[in-house]
């Protein structure tokens, strides 16, 4: 199985999730939409359907779609 493209890596200590594409750094995230907007600005047009979709998005370390300090 090949690996997701987008990566949400584990929550700082500082809260936020660092997000990648394809090892490119997208940014920041502090929430879903965060996530949403960088997907879009990185060309996907309807990337809210991804964020559960495993073929797509890796979740690391932490439980999805959370935020806070870990």
């Amino acid at each position: 199985m090949a690996t997701a493209p987008i990566i949400v890596h584990p929550p700082l200590g500082t809260g936020g999730r660092r997000v990648t594409a394809r090892g490119r750094i997208l940014g920041l995230a502090y929430s879903d939409a965060d996530v949403i907007e960088f997907l879009r600005r990185a060309g996907l047009d309807d990337p809210e359907p991804l964020l559960d979709d495993p073929a797509w998005v890796k979740w690391k370390g932490g439980r999805a779609h959370h935020y806070e300090a870990a």
